[in-house]
């Protein structure tokens, strides 16, 4: 078997940018990468994030949020920040893994001052869409294939 392609996406509280990002790893490139999220603090999943997932088809219920600690004894070979926060605060990971910064809004905070639900939805959707499309040009971007 070869070697797949093993990728982080890192956020600060692992509950919703990287956990979709993974999902979206998984379902359009599970045979040529392994992908990994976690954070640089521990949020838990947030419940929007695997709603929206769902709808789209991809299943993150299973996923659980976790800290970058957990994941030190895994050799990546690209890490992907999909917040700010992330890329400024990324913990010192061992080896040669290329680092890529796609910064994504933050789905809770474009919904806290919304009332209505549906609406709030939307703003996950829209991010989803977006981390979507960035993952799809993963493999472009990281020349595997």
């Amino acid at each position: 078997m070869t070697h797949k392609t093993r990728i982080l996406f890192l956020c600060t509280g692992n509950s919703c940018r990287s956990q979709m990002a993974e999902g979206w790893a998984r379902h359009l490139h599970e045979n040529i990468v392994e992908p990994y999220s976690a954070g640089v603090e521990v949020h838990g999943m947030n419940p929007h994030a695997v709603s929206v997932m769902a709808e789209a088809g991809v299943d993150i219920s299973g996923h659980r949020s976790k800290h970058v600690d957990e994941l030190a004894a895994v050799s990546f070979d690209c890490i992907v920040t999909v917040c700010d926060h992330a890329r400024e605060t990324c913990p010192f990971v061992p080896g040669n893994a290329e680092r890529i910064h796609a910064g994504f809004d933050d789905p809770p905070r474009l919904a806290a001052s919304i009332d209505d639900p549906e609406q709030k939805l939307d703003c996950y959707r829209r991010v989803r869409d977006e981390i979507r499309a960035f993952v799809a040009r993963l493999p472009e971007t990281l020349d595997i294939t």
